[in-house]
This record gives C-alpha cells, structure tokens and sequence, in this order.
C-alpha cells in the first residue's frame, strides 16, 4: 500500500510567491521585448523571397529591401532586444 504524500506542517514551509518589487522582470519589459521580437520578425519577413535557380536569374535577390533593409531591421531588433531586458523599473 503506497503511503499518502506528506503535505506541510505549517505555512511557512510552503513556497512564498516573490513581491513584485523584487522582480527582475516588470510587464514594461515584456511588452518592449514583445515589440523588439516583432521587429526582429518583420526584418526576417523583408528578406524573404525567391532565390535564383540554375535555369533563371532573380534580380531581386540584391533588392535594397532583401539586403539592407530587412537585415538592418533584424540587426535593430536585436539591440533593442537587449535594452528591454536591460530597462530599469522604475520602482527601485
């Protein structure tokens, strides 16, 4: 016969939910690090398209959209990235 598990014997044994003050995290930088992952998307996105095949040669594969545009987006999303995690709150 299993035996039943053990629960705790007080309150204080159990895991305590952390203030949010002591959080390294606040919802401002989620929503900036929603914004920078929306950045870096939309730069992957401007750089798709068709590539060149052995029959038929794509001009567009050196568009300034696919090769400057789009990778600097990219590039810039990923620096803001950083900066949103590193944002401070402004309760401490």
């Amino acid at each position: 016969m299993a035996t039943p598990a053990s629960k705790p014997a007080d309150k204080d044994s159990r895991i305590k939910r952390e203030p949010e003050s002591m959080r390294p995290l606040t919802p401002l930088n989620f929503k900036l690090m929603a914004i920078a992952g929306a950045v870096i998307v939309a730069g992957f996105l401007l750089m798709l398209g068709s590539g060149t095949s052995a029959t038929e040669f794509n001009p567009d594969i050196f568009s300034a959209r696919r090769i400057i545009v789009g990778p600097t987006m990219a590039f810039l999303g990923f620096i803001f990235m950083g900066a949103a995690i590193m944002w401070p709150s402004k309760k401490r």
